[in-house]
Order: C-alpha cells, then structure tokens, then sequence
C-alpha cells in the first residue's frame, strides 16, 4: 500500500491532546508518524488551510439494507458517509429480516461499502420485545451495541434483563425512548403549533418517561445505559441529574435537534416529520447547553433514508426520518461551533473520540500505531445544501436551500484516500 503524507494541515486530536500544525505520515493503513516538517510519503496531501482530525464516527445511522435497498444500501450509504467526512459507521438492525441473529450481521459484514460498518443488534428477537435476540451469536460475528432503535423495550422487566445480559458480553445498550401508551403515535411535537395545524401531537413525556425508567433500570442495577437521539429539556435534565449522582449514563442527540425548531414542520412538510420530533426552540437551547456542559456526550446523524414516495404523501402516512451523513458537520460548525456553543475541538471529540470510545471501538484517534481513519475538513467553506446532489440513493431533507459553514474534504479509510472535495474516489 502507497504510503500518504499529510502536511501543512492543523491538527486536532482530542483523545492526545493535540491541538496545533503537525504532519501526518501513514503507511500500511497505519499512523506511523505524527511531527514536525516530516519529508516522506509516496503521496503528499496539502491541508494547508484546513484542519485533520480523526475520521469522524457516526454510531447511529439506517442503511437499509437488507429488505429496503429500494431507499438505501450498504454501499450507497456508505458512499454518503464518506461524502460527510465519516470514517466509521454503526447501523441499527429495523432491517428486514431484523438484525437479531449471527448471519444477518455475517451478510451486513460482507456487503461492499466505502467506510468501517459495525453493525449493531436487535435487543429482542424481531425486535417484538418478548425475548432477547442471540447477542452471543451477533457478538461473535461484529455487532458492536445492541438497540431496539425505532421501537421501545415496553416491558421494564425485559429491558432490565437485556442490561445484565449484554454487560456479559461488553455490548452497549442503545436505548430508543417511547412510551407508546403517551401516544407516540403522533406526527409532530405537542403543542400549539400541531393544534393549529390539526396534526396529532407528541408530548414530551413520550420520551421522558422512557428516558427516566431506563435510568432507574441502569442505576438500580449499576449498569451502563446509552440514551439515543435526546430532543427535550426535561430528557437532557434527567441524565445531567443522573450522571451528577453517578449512574454510568451516555446520550447522545443529533443536528437536526439543535439545528431546527417545530417550526420546519409547518406548511405540512414531510421532510422535517421524523421521531422523536423536533421539539421548540427552548428544547434547542437545552440541546445546546447539554451539549457544552457535557451532559450530552455523542452527535450521531440518525440518517434515516426514504423513498421519495415514503414522503410525498399525506403527513399521516409520511415515514420518520431525514438523511443525515452529508449535512452533520456542516450543522454542528455552523450551529455549534460559530454561535460560540462548542470549541472546534470539542465538535471533533463529540463526533469521533466519545462515539468509539461509547462503542468500545479503537477509533477516534490519530495516535501512532493506529488505524489511518483520518478526516480533512475545511472548517471555513460555506456552501448551499441542494439535496439534489446528496451522494445517498434518498433526498429527504428539510435543509435543502440552507447556507452551511464547514465541510469535508478529503476522507481516508485505512490509508486510503475513498473521498476528495466532494467526489468519491
């Protein structure tokens, strides 16, 4: 393998503390050098100008594949996520046949795809939340985590025992918040804006009550819970509260809630429906605060990719969901960092260091020794998100037309370059 030499570029690598103009020498898929005025490399990559940091890690993401290649696959998806800047991907099992056994995670394994993919199982078999999936045999083959993500465990009692069961196998469990008896059938926050609209409304405590139960379940226990997509104020104050008292709580929220209010639903635009809801504009500012406090510990897209006929329909029959890879660093520069909410490096650990370490992978670093996932990102490119030319097999996103700050330029996996100024390698 030809070896790479990135120079000129500034380096930010949280996991070491690096924050300053260095060069990068890789060789073998390996960081093999990381100083000052380094001179070999096969090719040599100018980043002057721009800023190197650890491939970027999305551990919450829908590829479809198997059963719906009609909205998204394995390869597309991943040629999307490269696009975006990610090295590294985890993809939930609400596949068709669910992920919740060893040779459909064997199949996702094996399926061509342009960046790392770690599949993650179900927590139930079928994901129909009476018995627990063969997590010893999805283990076995690579799973990474364990999730029921579009659905809830509803019974506590299976839940708990889904805690205990994967700690024996140091599987995370990724916890989908929902109380289905609250009425998480709706299409849209509760509140003044989905009666003004006649759209059924989902409360708050929808999520909140989950979030809480899983919490209690988890300290009770003294088990490690990860709480996903975190939208509301009351969530974020539940796990700051929790963590304050020592329970081994993670979460996670994602762009789209601090990036948009409500408000994008209005007009009846499917694109912005998705669950949980985008919740108000107080609910973003407590995303926000979550965020700078440390509270909220991961930025995951939840890239969720539809048929255009899955969403040009009526809003109550419109699917959940927006994609995701090719819009999330853009939204966490242009909303996070610019507005003064997060540092540039603390953005990076945010969406490289804490989702692998969450995930226990050896990710997230540019370390010597380790795997040359690496990310060149141009954090002053402003640009015009047209949905059109997203790299993913869907469009659906309700960002088309929004200007953005900050993008990707080039995107290395395992010492090879797979994405340059937009275009896949």
């Amino acid at each position: 393998m030809n070896s790479i030499l990135i120079k000129n570029g500034h380096v930010i690598d949280p996991a070491n503390n690096i924050d300053k103009k260095l060069d990068i020498y890789v060789e073998d898929g390996k960081i093999k050098e990381v100083g000052e005025n380094l001179s070999k490399g096969d090719t040599v990559v100018d980043a002057k100008g721009k800023v190197v940091v650890p491939g970027l890690i999305d551990m919450h993401c829908h590829l479809r594949e198997p059963g719906q290649e009609y909205k998204e696959d394995i390869e597309s998806g991943s040629n999307s996520a490269a696009v975006g800047g990610f090295t590294s991907i985890a993809c939930m099992p609400n596949t068709t046949p669910v992920i919740d056994n060893g040779s459909v995670v064997n199949f996702i394994k094996t399926r061509p795809a342009r960046v790392n993919v770690y599949p993650i199982g179900a927590i139930t078999k079928g994901q129909k939340g009476e018995r627990l999936s063969l997590m010893a045999e999805m283990k076995k083959e690579g799973i990474v985590a364990v999730s029921e993500d579009g659905d809830t465990v509803a019974n506590s009692g299976i839940m708990r025992n889904a805690l205990q069961y994967a700690s024996n196998f140091n599987l995370p469990v990724i916890a989908h918040c929902e109380d289905d008896t609250l009425g998480s059938d709706g299409i849209m926050n509760e509140g003044y804006l989905s009666t003004i609209l006649g759209l059924k409304g989902i409360n708050k405590a929808v999520e909140e009550n989950i979030i809480a139960r899983d919490i209690l379940i988890a300290e009770n226990d003294k088990q490690s819970i990860h709480i996903a997509h975190v939208t509301t104020k009351g969530g974020v104050e539940l796990i700051r509260q929790a963590k304050a008292r020592g329970v081994a709580v993670t979460c996670e929220t994602c762009p789209q809630y601090f990036s948009l209010t409500e408000d994008a639903v209005d007009g009846f635009n499917t694109y912005a429906k998705m669950n949980p809801p985008l919740r108000t504009k107080e609910d973003v500012e407590a995303v926000k605060i979550g965020l700078k406090d440390g509270t909220i510990d991961a930025i995951a897209t939840d890239h969720a990719p539809h048929h255009i006929n899955d969403k040009n329909c009526e809003m109550a029959f419109a699917n959940n969901g927006m994609v995701g890879f090719e819009t999330a660093f853009g939204l966490g520069v242009t909303n996070l960092v610019n507005e003064g909410h997060l540092t540039l490096n603390e953005l990076i650990e945010k969406m490289s260091y804490t989702p692998a370490a969450i995930l226990r992978l050896d990710k997230g670093t540019l370390g010597v020794g380790k795997d040359a996932d690496i990310t060149i990102v141009d954090t002053e490119c402003k640009w015009t998100v047209d949905i059109e030319k997203f790299v993913s097999k869907a469009k659906n996103s309700p960002l088309d037309g929004f200007k953005l700050t900050g993008k990707a330029a080039m995107t290395i996996v395992g010492g090879k370059v797979v994405m340059e100024d937009g275009a896949l390698v």
